[in-house]
């Protein structure tokens, strides 16, 4: 278990071992003056050594001196040629070790844009800067950068800009770096790819009217984040805490326990009363609920011990509490790969026995889901809960383990009953859905598009927030419906939902329209180093807010995993428009405040505890953070009143 924090120093030429840049980047003039400057330094000196030459021996003496040093000026007949699209390329290497350093990979070279259908970019030394290969088949913009670099242009190279260094940083098979000779050649290229990521992304030319299009013209500040009314971003923070100052040292991740999970761990159901969850291979393993994290109990509800006449049991990849945390949901997927499932098994925890099996039916025909939520922030706490939500490709539904009469149905034919709910047309490509304290309910979709539906009415969305070229694969919301958090494999998306209504009011997009003015979104992203170190294949999951239960109360972190990181992001930190993070950024605000909890193996799941236990004094007012391995299950306190 450790912590990281990502070196990200500046650039300078006397780290890397390199000549300084005066002695590559020439501008025509400053070589003239370099050059003349070098020549009457040299003629001078011979004049003071009082050579009785003549002056045509003298001056041809003094040219052939000056040949033999090979010194960098240009002659009278010839003039430095200039480079198209120069820049200086540095690669990171050492990663996150005391050696870690930046080199120089090549002193001056050039970068350029090429389209072409080839999968890696093969062929971009065949084509200039901005040339489209025009061959069949569909085609991608890529960069290229001397003879070290070619990319897809696309947000797994996570760049990330540095504007008062004229620098970015980015990610291809290496960490990799550009610096730029003036401060319009930065603009000018970071402008050009994310004209070009949008164009990948969207299959369309960027332009003020493609992005109309795409975005919609409710979402200028979407389409041009530079634009977008921020106030509610600025509004919605929170009133600053009086806190001592915490020095450094004092803000580390702390582990409280850590203990062997009994292997094939598959996910991680937190409780807020009395208990926790683990599933694995074997069954449900249960845990006991404390102030500094969660502590084996030694007990462990096998599978199988189900009603006779249960069906095979495959490991269930979603646990659902309901009924004050008596019972259990357990959902499996019916085909290796996918998550839909035609129905879910109930566990009573009391007994440990799976006493129903449930099936998934809509007006007799059985159909299948590949999620289940309860139906608020809280509802797992009733200790009547009957009803969860579901959701499929194209479906978002309530179930009701009770009939129309509203009676708990008979075991021997338990089939859920559909109360409410809608299917959709062909499209929708549902992925992912959360509900809010009130049961609205935010549902996230594989073309990126996030939907707000109100506890009302599943038919229609209250508001649809395009997608950003991502898919969506997991989604929370706040308590009070303010704040969507989306993960994506490569980034997390945090949406304000706040808008002023033409009364003045202030309302969220669950419960009506919210206009033109919808403040831009949020990023949140690891820096390319980062990025590097938790792996190629390993993306981004399961990002989480604190857990509130209560109105008033307010998240205060939020925690995604990748890999074998948990990252933790300070939720007031990026709410704040001032922040450091976003100065000299174009496009989309982007965070990269966090702190990295390290593992020895790839996490399962990372959830912050319910807030109940959070605890005061000399330690954070946020509950600890628990953390599971396929092998072990951590519980982390954050020992400092902000990271």
């Amino acid at each position: 278990m450790g912590t990281s924090q990502s070196r990200e120093d500046r650039i300078s030429d006397s780290d890397t071992d390199t000549d300084s840049d005066s002695d590559y980047y020439h501008e025509e003039e400053d070589d003239d003056q370099h050059g003349d400057t070098d020549v009457s330094k040299k003629q001078g000196s011979s004049s003071a050594s009082g050579s009785k030459l003549s002056s045509d021996s003298s001056t041809h003496e003094i040219e052939q001196k000056l040949s033999a040093l090979k010194l960098k000026y240009p002659s009278s007949s010839s003039e430095t040629p200039k480079i198209k699209n120069a820049v200086k390329l540095y690669r990171h290497i050492g990663g996150n070790t005391p050696k870690a350093k930046w080199i120089t990979a090549e002193k001056l070279t050039s970068y350029k844009f090429v389209k072409t259908s080839s999968l890696e970019g093969e062929d971009l030394d065949d084509y200039d800067d901005g040339e489209e290969s025009n061959e069949k088949g569909e085609s991608f913009w890529f960069l290229g950068v001397g003879s070290k670099v070619k990319a897809r242009v696309s947000s797994d190279m996570q760049l990330k800009m540095f504007a008062d260094q004229r620098r970015v940083d980015f990610v291809s098979n290496g960490v990799w770096a550009l610096k730029f000779l003036t401060d319009e050649d930065y603009r000018r290229f970071v402008t050009r790819f994310q004209d070009y990521l949008f164009e990948n992304v969207f299959m369309i030319k960027a332009s003020e009217e493609s992005k109309m299009k795409v975005y919609g013209k409710d979402f200028i500040g979407w389409a041009n984040p530079e634009a977008a009314d921020d106030s509610m971003w600025e509004d919605a923070e929170g009133p600053p805490e009086e806190e001592e100052e915490v020095d450094e040292k004092d803000r580390d991740l702390t582990e409280e326990f850590e203990e062997v999970a009994n292997g094939g761990v598959q996910s991680l159901a937190l409780g807020a009363l009395e208990n926790s969850f683990l599933v694995n291979d074997s069954g449900v393993q249960v845990y006991r609920n404390m102030d500094r994290g969660i502590h084996g109990k030694g007990v462990c509800v096998r599978f199988d011990g189900g009603r006779p006449g249960s069906s095979s049991q495959t490991t269930p990849n979603k646990a659902l509490l309901m009924r004050a945390e008596t019972n259990m949901m357990l959902m499996s997927p019916a085909n290796q790969g996918k998550p839909n499932t035609s129905g879910v098994k109930q566990l009573d925890i009391e007994s440990g026995k799976i006493v129903t099996e449930w099936k998934f039916e809509k007006d007799g025909t059985e159909i299948t889901m590949r999620d289940i939520t309860n139906d608020t922030k809280g509802s797992q706490l009733d200790p009547s809960e009957s009803t969860f939500l579901g959701l499929d490709d194209n479906r978002l539904c309530q179930w009701d383990m009770r009939d129309k009469r509203g009676i708990v149905q008979n075991i021997d034919s338990p089939v859920l009953e559909w109360t409410q709910g809608h299917q959709f047309s062909r499209g929708t490509n549902f992925q992912c859905f959360a509900s809010t304290g009130d049961g609205s309910i935010v549902v996230g979709s594989r073309d990126g598009k996030i939907r707000l539906y109100s506890k009302t009415s599943m038919r229609m969305a209250k508001t649809a927030f395009p997608g950003l070229g991502s898919p969506v694969t997991h989604v929370d919301v706040s308590y009070d419906g303010k704040w969507i958090l989306g993960t994506t494999d490569t980034y997390l998306v945090l949406i304000c939902t706040l808008f002023t209504d033409k009364d003045g009011r202030t309302k969220t997009g669950f419960s009506g329209r919210m206009g033109n003015k919808i403040p831009a979104p949020r990023l949140l992203k690891l820096t390319p180093l980062d990025s590097h170190l938790a792996g190629k294949d390993n993306k981004f999951h399961g990002a989480h807010f604190s857990w509130v239960t209560e109105s008033g109360k307010q998240e205060r972190h939020i925690v995604a995993t990748v890999g074998k990181f948990s990252v933790i992001w300070d939720l007031e930190r990026v709410k704040n428009s001032a922040h450091e993070c976003y100065r000299n950024q174009q496009g989309l605000k982007s965070c990269y405040c966090y702190k990295i909890l390290l593992k020895d193996e790839s996490i399962v799941e990372s959830r912050f505890m319910h807030d109940r236990f959070s605890f005061s004094g000399n330690k954070s007012p946020e509950a600890p953070l628990v953390v599971a391995t396929p092998q072990k299950v951590s519980s982390i306190s954050l020992s400092g009143r902000r990271l």
